[in-house]
């Protein structure tokens, strides 16, 4: 399992390829720019999984599994609105994460076959403006359950090196984020 994961936004994370290029090797990036028309989303992704290869990268996308499937994607991350219909994409991708903002998500992640779950929005964060953190306890007790689901766990929303730092303690597979994990 990678021990960071960065997530593209068409509005804060335009172009990813930069920033791509500042992750350490194994660490994995999920394509979303939902947004975007399907022709430039497969266009983004097939620069995306070229700068994967050479910088030992994964790439996963974003709630579509036949762009994954024609970019060789390395895997899926499924939002947690599609997890009910998840059901045997498990058996097509190396990885597959899904999106967990409650421990009944976790359990539906569980299900689908997902390997891990970003949990979020662990802090205040630009993405969702307004939105409340779960904070590091809430964090905590629902990283031990999906742990105890057999799944991997990822903190996300507002993520950056002083909270990852806040995180420490708290076992998890790793952090994930829109830009300020790559600082």
């Amino acid at each position: 399992m990678p021990e960071r994961i960065l997530l593209t936004d068409a509005r804060r994370l335009a172009d990813p390829l930069p920033f791509m290029r500042r992750l350490p090797p194994g660490s994995a990036v999920i394509l979303r720019h939902y947004e975007w028309p399907s022709a430039r989303r497969l266009a983004l992704a097939l620069e995306m999984k070229a700068l994967c290869r050479q910088r030992g990268l994964l790439l996963l996308v974003a709630g579509d599994a036949h762009l994954a499937l024609a970019t060789g994607a390395d895997g899926l991350h499924l939002p947690q609105g599609l997890l009910p219909r998840a059901a045997g994409m498990r058996r097509h991708f190396a990885l597959v994460t899904a999106a967990a903002h409650d421990a009944g998500a976790l359990v539906r992640a569980a299900q689908a076959g997902a390997d891990a779950a970003l949990v979020s929005p662990v802090f205040a964060t630009a993405s969702h403006p307004g939105a409340q953190g779960l904070g590091i306890l809430r964090f905590a007790a629902l990283a031990d359950r999906a742990r105890r689901l057999g799944l991997g766990v990822y903190a996300l929303g507002g993520i950056d090196a002083a909270a990852a730092r806040r995180l420490i303690a708290v076992p998890k597979s790793g952090i994930a984020g829109i830009g300020g994990i790559t600082t």
